[in-house]
């Protein structure tokens, strides 16, 4: 596994840098949700999927840096762990997995059509990392959070249970009560 200015060299070779995204870039708000995961005591290889979260695309950023069949070079980059975390990220269909993922754990692959059910273990870091992007990409445009406060918090409260403390404590800071 290499080292995380690997990953950003890498990405930064895949033209992350010069992918236009809410506030700048895609490479700064992968950044960016990296460095928040880690504010928020998340492991390194949450962090690290932080980092790449948006790799293989995602069902709310249609762009890929890797297809999403390569994930070996990938693995080679983070590690199977925070690899299969960018994969699980990436592969979610938000509108059929989001409203109930947390009392499921069932997870709708967009890219190969299968269900699957998460563990905990999976779980917790999916739902923190995807409320860590949803709130860097409010954080950047604050007009989102004033045209649907009321679907980011009913998906965070829907999402409270299986979210770690500090990820909760977040949303309660930007959200309010």
């Amino acid at each position: 596994m290499s080292t995380g200015v690997d990953l950003r060299a890498w990405l930064r070779d895949r033209g992350a840098e010069h992918i236009e995204h809410p506030g700048g870039t895609l490479y700064a708000h992968l950044c960016r949700v990296r460095q928040r995961l880690a504010e928020l005591g998340q492991q390194p290889d949450v962090q690290s999927a932080g980092l790449a979260h948006a790799v293989y695309g995602t069902d709310g950023f249609d762009l890929a840096l890797l297809d999403w069949t390569d994930r070996g070079r990938l693995r080679e980059l983070i590690g199977t762990d925070a690899e299969a975390l960018v994969y699980l990220y990436g592969a979610c269909d938000r509108k059929r997995s989001w409203p109930r993922l947390a009392t499921t754990g069932e997870v709708h692959d967009r890219f190969t059509g299968r269900t699957r059910t998460v563990g905990p273990e999976q779980l917790t870091p999916l739902v923190d990392l995807s409320i860590v992007n949803e709130l860097d990409v409010i954080a950047q445009l604050p007009a989102l959070l004033d045209r649907h406060r009321a679907y980011f918090s009913e998906l965070f409260s829907a999402w409270a249970p299986v979210a770690s403390a500090a990820v909760r404590s977040e949303v309660e800071r930007v959200l309010g009560g």
